[in-house]
């Protein structure tokens, strides 16, 4: 025979709850043996655990009281409702924690898995975080607007950037941006309109711009990426004065 204290510990509870549960009328309380003592038997036990471990998984107590007195066909089907309960729980706790590790996850939040990779391209590659938070912030809205587009797009960036001539420019355009230096502006917009301008003759000017987008949307883009960077509008006027105009939609001037 056990003591309350004796009776809470084993059955991994504190004696204030027994006392609540006696209070409540889940657990039948004992009478007190001729040393004044309560003394609780193996059916006690195996009743606290029951409401213990029912309470624990978020049955009310009245629920408790109704399956405490059902009979064993009746709990049965009352603790497989309970399991179907508690695994719909464990899912939707299973997604919090997946959108929760999302918000750790940068990139990965907002942005496609191939924008990703070639974003840490980019970084490998030592381009400006700048740059790359442009380039980041662009591609959000671009997404947005069409998805289906996302790997065509991204399979052009990473063949376009493979050149030397256009990674160098991403690199050199960084280092303007630190020094505000007009005259390093001026020659990578001779370096850039030169670079579309080849491209452009061999591959064909769909080569050049193939993001199909509506002018509306493009001027938007453009507008977030010059709020970004302001070096970037600048560059944009000497680009026009080479012939080239528009930034995320590119197109050569009539003439040129």
């Amino acid at each position: 025979m056990l003591t309350i204290g004796e009776l809470a510990s084993y059955a991994g509870v504190t004696v204030r709850a027994v006392r609540h549960y006696h209070a409540k009328g889940l657990l039948p309380e004992p009478e007190r043996d001729h040393s004044g003592y309560r003394r609780y038997g193996a059916g006690a036990v195996i009743e606290l655990i029951r409401i213990r471990t029912l309470a624990a998984a978020g049955v009310p107590l009245a629920r408790v009281r109704e399956l405490l007195e059902a009979d064993e066909e009746e709990f049965a089907a009352a603790v497989e409702d309970i399991d179907k309960r508690l695994r719909a729980e464990i899912r939707e706790r299973q997604r919090h924690r997946e959108r929760i590790a999302r918000l750790a996850a940068g990139d990965n939040l907002a942005l496609p898995p191939e924008v990703v990779a070639f974003l840490d391209h980019l970084r490998k590659l030592g381009v400006d975080a700048r740059i790359v938070q442009v380039e980041r912030d662009g591609w959000i809205p671009l997404a947005a607007h069409s998805p289906e587009r996302v790997p065509q797009w991204v399979a052009r960036k990473r063949e376009q950037i493979a050149d030397p001539r256009l990674i160098d420019f991403h690199l050199t355009l960084g280092r303007a941006f630190d020094e505000a230096d007009d005259v390093r502006l001026v020659e990578l917009a001779d370096k850039l309109a030169d670079y579309l301008t080849q491209t452009a003759d061999e591959q064909g000017e769909d080569y050049v711009d193939d993001v199909d987008i509506e002018p509306p949307f493009a001027k938007l883009m453009d507008t977030l990426a010059f709020d970004s960077t302001p070096p970037a509008r600048r560059l944009i006027e000497l680009l026009r004065q080479r012939g080239w105009t528009g930034w995320t939609k590119l197109e050569r001037t009539v003439g040129r």
